[in-house]
């Protein structure tokens, strides 16, 4: 039986989304309709998830003053969870509340500026994982500061693509290589004649190629968007460097989170991360 791969793309997130649907027998239109519904459920995804949003969960948490609360959507409340998860696990380095800090370093035309230690110390008391609940049997978010930015950005694309997988599994796909815009990219089931769909890395003068089999590759650097990263550690901006952190995982949504944490965390506290997580691994 020949199996035709279908391309299909959609603005979302800032982004493009891409899926190349491979599934064995499938017709154009039912490959077509399969990633129509996933686009739909980017774009609800985006609704609930954008910072930008007036009408997002994530908006209406930014809203709230401390010792607030709300009760939010599963969405929402999956991406909190696995954040706060993450937030733990690298002591830190990964925050999805460093919006202050961003604003802090930054003119109101964008420009760089160099803020004052007391203003560093004033900020970081507002920014910090810590500095929200949540309540697993109401799916109520409390947080403990006011004027906290929530920024699901960090992960936010690799969720959409965790929840396309359903919607094509749904729709009888389960060979299909899905990509948020190049930073996250997830594989599930095996393209034609191939162990695994090959993806080419940039590491230095030394090209690589990698096979995604039911797992995820996601990349933090400079190279697009320059210097956005900022420490949480320390309040301070990450220094710009030719350095990139690719990062496998079993889900699109960690390797997205755990890229952006690799990027600050010191080599040593990435691999004993990896080294307690089978199927996380940091590449290059």
């Amino acid at each position: 039986m020949t199996t035709e791969a279908h391309r299909f793309a959609h603005e979302a997130m800032n982004t493009e989304f891409e899926v190349i649907i491979a599934q064995p027998g499938m017709a154009f239109v039912d490959a077509r309709n399969a990633a129509l519904m996933m686009f739909q459920e980017i774009t609800r995804l985006e609704e609930e998830l954008s910072r930008f949003k007036p009408t997002s969960e994530i908006w209406r948490l930014s809203l709230l003053k401390a010792a607030e609360s709300t009760v939010v959507d599963y969405a929402t409340w999956d991406c909190l969870n696995l954040a706060r998860a993450v937030y733990e696990e690298t002591e830190g380095a990964f925050d999805i509340t460093v919006g202050p800090l961003m604003k802090m370093w930054r003119n109101p035309d964008g420009s760089p500026r160099t803020p004052s230690a007391e203003e560093i110390t004033a900020t970081r008391s507002r920014v910090g994982g810590r500095l929200y609940d949540l309540d697993p049997e109401t799916q109520r978010v409390t947080v403990h500061a006011d004027s906290m930015m929530f920024d699901l950005g960090a992960l936010g694309k690799g969720y959409a693509l965790d929840q396309s997988v359903r919607v094509l599994n749904d729709w009888g796909v389960q060979t299909a290589l899905l990509n948020a815009g190049e930073s996250t990219i997830l594989g599930i089931g095996d393209p034609p004649e191939s162990e695994g769909w090959p993806v080419d890395l940039h590491l230095g003068d030394e090209p690589r190629t990698i096979l995604l089999r039911d797992s995820a590759l996601s990349c933090s650097g400079f190279a697009v968007q320059g210097n956005h990263l900022m420490n949480p550690r320390t309040g301070e901006p990450v220094p710009v460097r030719e350095k990139r952190s690719y990062v496998l995982a079993a889900s699109a949504a960690l390797s997205d989170a755990l890229s952006t944490a690799f990027m600050i965390m010191e080599p040593e506290e990435a691999s004993a991360l990896c080294a307690k997580y089978p199927g996380v691994e940091l590449l290059g």
